[in-house]
């Protein structure tokens, strides 16, 4: 076969949870299926990590698709040409974009339909692009691909789409994230956190992932416990996100909050590890790689109650209603003091984690790729 990917998400030391699926699938498939020819489409210049084997070709199309206009021309000018020259088996867009301008076999991952249930989250001109456009990619794609039962039904009942023609492949976690020994978690600490245990956060700061809310419940956990646990926050600034800035410029406890900005994968996996609980109370997830990076790693989680993350995290977490400030903060202030219920959901993490796997999730999109051309 001849496969076109999207890849305009790889990008070297910044890709999030979309960079990352794509980088774990595309790695393994490309490997295991050396007897097919793959042409990865970048939209700017591209890391040599990326071309996994010698069956793949890289192309860098112009302009970068960082914009929705850009977005627009890029997938119906850009990539329709090639699409419309080379004629493969299938386009594949991890990304969940497509072209409109071709008849080649597409296949989408839809994560998840956040900016249709919170479109104010998302600048305006990208959230007009993803609710004008996905209704449209979703009708068109051949097959599409997504990451939680939770966001197969929502796909289903917003885009009218018929059960069959969604394939539900999990994400997975690096396997970096492993336990650390006492000593290594101390030297983290040291780091990061003033020698002291912290929370932790992992994501990008983005509104619906709800770190307002998780910077008051701090401050009462801090007020309520005198705890000297400091509160880690591991990610970019998405856009401006004034209701974050507002919250934290109004803590009585903002100093033992430390924002560590972006880092790498083996950089995380160490403040992962050496975390007393990662907390992930986003009012909206797809799926929450972040979760079963802890569960590896035997971290507890506190973690959101609503959309795909108690099908991810099943029993291994400490629940939480993510609108509710109080909620969190009950949440924070049990795992403070219940050493036995932190043991319990560490050792359910251990179990849990072994459910998902990125040679399972590659395995699972080939099997969709089979699909769409049968």
């Amino acid at each position: 076969m001849k496969i076109v990917v999207n890849t305009r998400l790889l990008l070297k030391n910044k890709m999030e949870g979309i960079g990352v699926h794509a980088f774990n699938v595309l790695k393994r498939i490309t490997v295991n299926h050396r007897e097919h020819q793959f042409l990865f489409l970048f939209d700017r210049k591209y890391s040599e990590e990326f071309i996994f084997s010698s069956n793949i070709t890289p192309l860098v199309l112009y302009p970068q698709a960082r914009h929705p206009i850009l977005f627009y021309w890029w997938f119906e000018y850009s990539v329709a040409r090639i699409l419309n020259q080379v004629k493969p088996d299938i386009f594949y867009s991890p990304d969940g974009f497509l072209s409109l301008k071709t008849d080649v076999p597409s296949i989408p991952v839809i994560h998840d339909l956040n900016y249709e249930h919170y479109p104010k989250d998302t600048p305006g001109p990208a959230s007009w692009y993803y609710r004008h456009y996905s209704p449209l990619f979703a009708a068109k794609a051949r097959r599409i691909i997504t990451v939680s039962e939770f966001s197969k039904q929502d796909i289903m009942q917003h885009y009218n789409v018929a059960a069959n023609k969604i394939d539900v492949v999990y994400n997975a976690a690096d396997g970096s994230y492993i336990p650390m020994p006492e000593n290594e978690k101390k030297e983290i600490r040291t780091k990061y956190s003033q020698g002291e245990e912290y929370f932790l956060y992992v994501s990008a700061l983005h509104p619906r992932k709800n770190v307002r809310r998780l910077l008051e419940a701090f401050d009462k956990v801090k007020e309520r416990s005198g705890s000297l646990l400091k509160l880690v926050l591991v990610g970019p600034h998405y856009f401006k996100n004034s209701e974050m800035d507002e919250a934290f410029q109004n803590m009585k406890f903002k100093t033992d909050v430390i924002f560590t900005g972006r880092l790498n994968v083996e950089e995380l996996s160490k403040v992962m590890g050496a975390a007393f609980s990662l907390v992930y109370v986003s009012y909206f997830e797809g799926f929450g790689i972040p979760l079963v990076e802890a569960m590896q790693c035997g971290i507890p989680i506190i973690a959101s109650n609503i959309t795909s993350i108690p099908e991810v995290t099943k029993d291994t977490a400490r629940m939480v209603d993510p609108f509710s400030v109080d909620s969190i903060t009950e949440g924070m202030l049990e795992l403070l003091k219940n050493e036995a219920l932190r043991k319990e959901f560490v050792e359910k993490g251990y179990e849990r984690c072994k459910f998902f796997s990125w040679d399972k999730t590659a395995e699972l999109t080939w099997q969709s790729f089979k699909k769409a051309i049968t």
